[in-house]
């Protein structure tokens, strides 16, 4: 069976998936260089593959490269980050003003990631019980996005420290219509080995096991083999270089 009809990835492949995942990074820090049109247009093309509710497709892609746009959206920030800052106190405070957590001008390009829910009118299917998912289908074609810029070389960095009644007004975004995710992307100065808020301290990665329920919440069951899996080494190594 081919490569191109096979259900499983060659070797390559898959591992190129899996550093795309793991070498992900949200990145604050951009050089000015411009995106090239063909690479744009692939990361686009890559999040409307996302999958999505009763195949909805309810994201649309705002491309922003103005700077006076981009400056107000800087202003939006700045102020919400003094709120942000409001809720902590001492040292945690302090680190927590000491962190870069945008770039939205040193990116060359802005995106705003929005979702329609009522796309296709209230007949839905699978969207009757949790109204929500258009919501979730959405993030996932933000992540789709996100992988795929990885794979090209460049960084995105989700700036949340916002206000979405803002950005409707700036962008002329219809009220029906939910900004999901503000996204700086560009060429990054660097991707760190590992995330910049685990590397300052800010709170550290959850070991896997600690995630995970059989059965029920609260069953108490267990699978050791998969945990044994999970957290052996050279399971990883063998796919990222011990990465996890």
């Amino acid at each position: 069976m081919s490569s191109e009809t096979s259900a499983t990835f060659s070797n390559e492949l898959r591992q190129g998936l899996y550093e795309a995942i793991f070498r992900r990074r949200d990145v604050r820090e951009f050089l000015p260089t411009p995106v090239p049109d063909e690479t744009l247009a692939r990361i686009l093309v890559a999040a409307h593959h996302a999958p999505s509710v009763g195949f909805t497709q309810p994201w649309d892609f705002v491309i922003i490269r103005d700077l006076e746009r981009r400056r107000r959206v800087k202003a939006v920030f700045e102020e919400e980050r003094a709120k942000n800052a409001a809720q902590f106190t001492g040292a945690r405070r302090e680190l927590f003003l000491s962190l870069k957590l945008e770039g939205i001008i040193e990116a060359p390009l802005n995106l705003i990631v929005t979702c329609t829910p009522e796309r296709f009118g209230p007949a839905v299917l699978g969207r009757v019980s949790i109204r929500e998912v258009s919501v979730y289908s959405a993030c996932l074609a933000v992540e789709n996005l996100w992988l795929a810029a990885r794979a090209e070389g460049l960084g995105v960095g989700w700036v949340s420290i916002l206000r979405n009644e803002a950005l409707h007004e700036l962008f002329a975004i219809p009220p029906e219509v939910v900004p999901i995710a503000y996204l700086c992307v560009g060429y990054a100065r660097e991707f760190p080995a590992e995330p910049v808020l685990e590397s300052a301290g800010w709170l550290s990665r959850l070991p896997p096991r600690s995630l995970l329920h059989f059965e029920s919440w609260t069953a108490g069951a267990s699978d050791p083999g998969l945990l044994r899996r999970i957290e052996d080494r050279d399971t990883w190594r063998e796919i990222f270089g011990g990465r996890k």
